[in-house]
């Protein structure tokens, strides 16, 4: 993977975890460094998963996943995307917090019309949710299962390593939604 000082034999893991149950739904390792160009392939993934699990119908990305491709692919996979624009406050003053959300602007482009449903209160809840649905995945695949650095070398041998410490994470996982 290209970095600011040449080049590191690195991978780039991904991951689509729910928000209902924060179990890893799909994941796999890129030798890409931009996340950008990985909205599409997750969602292949996501589209090969038994029916029987149900189907993607909101996704949640940071910003690092946005452009206007993954807006229109998500749309033309009747998936409601809710992906960071840029940086965006935390904390906004209680008077923008509780005004009522504006309308929607009458148009057909999905980068405004995303853009809009994220600075409604729904889109803003909703999107509050990525923070607390994948990023504490990742801390425990590193705190708690002391996954930190790939073992093995090669993109494939990586994919495979990934699959199984994602599986290990579902495993620990199912087990506290059980006891």
């Amino acid at each position: 993977m290209p970095t600011g000082q040449g080049f590191v034999q690195g991978f780039n893991a991904q991951a689509a975890v729910d928000t209902e149950t924060m179990l890893v739904m799909a994941a796999y390792g890129t030798q890409e460094v931009n996340d950008k160009r990985q909205l599409q392939p997750m969602l292949d993934e996501l589209e090969k998963l038994p029916d029987a699990l149900g189907s993607v119908s909101t996704l949640l990305a940071d910003n690092g996943y946005f452009s206007r491709d993954n807006v229109e692919d998500c749309a033309k996979r009747k998936v409601t995307p809710l992906i960071a624009l840029g940086r965006e406050a935390h904390h906004l003053p209680l008077n923008e917090r509780l005004s009522p959300d504006a309308p929607a602007p009458e148009t057909d482009d999905g980068v405004a019309l995303m853009a809009h449903q994220l600075k409604t209160g729904a889109g803003r809840a909703a999107y509050g949710r990525r923070k607390c649905t994948v990023e504490p995945v990742f801390g425990i695949v590193k705190q708690v299962l002391g996954f930190r650095q790939f073992s093995l070398r090669g993109l494939e041998a990586v994919g495979g390593e990934w699959t199984l410490v994602t599986m290990a994470y579902n495993l620990k996982r199912m087990h506290a939604m059980v006891v």
